[in-house]
């Protein structure tokens, strides 16, 4: 995915495939927020901002970390997904066959929710990072970070739903309580990433 031109994997998107899907763009998502916050962090030098400079440096580069994960992520998952598709297309007619196919769609699902769980999780730290660099980024540019808690908000909010129809498909209790765990906190995270757009919108109206 990473070495697709931005046009092809939009093809890939709007193909009659399972995957990419929107758990791919959860990621992607995720890491164009990530790489947001990098470029503000990048803006917010000199000596204008030269007491921040500590936490600034510390910003950029868990940015540059979150928006390798996230870019992973989005692969992951287009690789999970293919898998959940290769487990419905096994044969099932025998009792056998059956039992095999069973056991391997749960064992897909189990992982494939798992990767937008880490979505969420990761989300959470990029909200993290904008709510501290918002306050002290370089004000030409505090709209991106807005522009970021949007798109960490929109990989969070994607993700919840992925993990979602995956828990749909489960019936084993601790793969769905493993699951149901990840959703825990979510609505807060959201209302997190909304705060911070709002605070971004209101210094720029200052």
């Amino acid at each position: 995915m990473r070495s697709d031109t931005l046009d092809r994997f939009l093809w890939d998107l709007a193909a009659r495939v399972p995957a990419p899907g929107g758990g791919a763009t959860a990621g992607l998502h995720l890491a164009q927020a990530a790489a947001l916050l990098g470029m503000v962090a990048r803006y917010t030098d000199g000596e204008r901002h030269a007491e921040h400079a500590d936490a600034v440096l510390d910003i950029r580069n868990r940015a540059d970390a979150l928006r390798i994960t996230g870019l992973g992520l989005a692969e992951d998952d287009a690789r999970a997904f293919g898998a959940v598709g290769a487990a419905y297309a096994l044969p099932r007619d025998t009792e056998e066959a059956k039992r095999v196919r069973t056991a391997a769609i749960a064992a897909a699902l189990v992982e494939a929710g798992r990767i937008p769980a880490q979505v969420i999780r990761v989300a959470e730290q990029v909200v993290d990072l904008a709510e501290r660099l918002r306050p002290i980024g370089n004000p030409n540019v505090i709209s991106d970070v807005g522009a970021a808690a949007d798109a960490a908000r929109a990989a969070a909010s994607t993700a919840r739903l992925n993990v979602e129809i995956n828990l749909a498909g489960l019936t084993d209790p601790p793969a769905r309580s493993e699951l149901s765990a990840a959703l825990t906190g979510v609505d807060d995270l959201l209302r997190r990433a909304d705060t911070v757009t709002d605070d971004v919108r209101e210094q720029i109206r200052r």
